[in-house]
C-alpha cells in the first residue's frame, strides 16, 4: 500500500536482495483495489503502478485485483474485461475521455507497449470465495516454485 517504498526508497529492493541472499525464494504480489480499476484510464494507471514495482524490485511478480467481493453485480461484469484485457479497445475507451491529441498519442503508445509484451495481467480476489484464494495462491507456489525441491514419495 505504500508505494513510495519502492518508487522513491531503495529499502524494498535491499530487502528482497537480502532474502535472496540467505536463499529465500522470493515474488512480488502487487495489489489494487478492483473498485479503482472500475475505468478504462484507472486500470491503464493501474497497470503502470504494476509494471514500477516489477521493474524496480526485479523478481517476478502476481498481480490481483482485491476487493472483488465487495463489487456490484454490474461491476464484476463490467470488470471482467480488465482480467485478460484488449488494450486496443483500452484506446477506444480512453480516448474518448482525453482532449489533447498529445495525451491521446501517450495513450495509444502506452497501451501499445502493454499490449505488445503482455507482461500484466490481474487475478481477480475475493475473500469469501475459497477457490479464489487458492488460485491466488497456485500462481504465488507456482511463481516461487514451491515445493519443486520436495523428494516425489510412492504411495503405499
Amino acid at each position: 500500500g505504500q508505494i513510495e517504498l519502492y518508487t522513491h526508497l531503495p529499502v524494498m529492493k535491499q530487502l528482497v536482495e537480502q532474502l535472496q541472499q540467505w536463499e529465500f525464494r522470493v515474488c512480488g504480489v502487487f495489489l489494487v483495489d478492483s473498485q479503482f480499476m472500475v475505468e478504462s484510464f484507472k486500470f491503464i494507471s493501474g497497470i503502470l503502478a504494476a509494471l514500477s514495482a516489477m521493474i524496480s524490485l526485479e523478481i517476478p511478480q502476481i498481480n490481483i485485483m482485491t476487493k472483488m467481493d465487495l463489487l456490484s453485480k454490474k461491476a464484476k461484469k463490467e470488470i471482467e474485461k480488465y482480467l485478460d484485457p484488449d488494450m486496443y479497445s483500452m484506446i477506444e475507451d480512453s480516448t474518448n475521455i482525453l482532449k489533447s491529441k498529445m495525451f491521446k498519442k501517450l495513450t495509444k503508445s502506452i497501451c501499445g507497449l502493454i499490449d505488445d509484451y503482455g507482461m500484466v495481467r490481474f487475478l481477480p480476489f475475493d475473500r469469501s470465495d475459497e477457490e479464489s484464494i487458492n488460485i491466488v495462491l497456485q500462481h504465488i507456489d507456482f511463481t516461487i516454485q514451491y515445493g519443486e525441491d520436495l523428494e516425489f514419495k510412492e504411495p503405499k
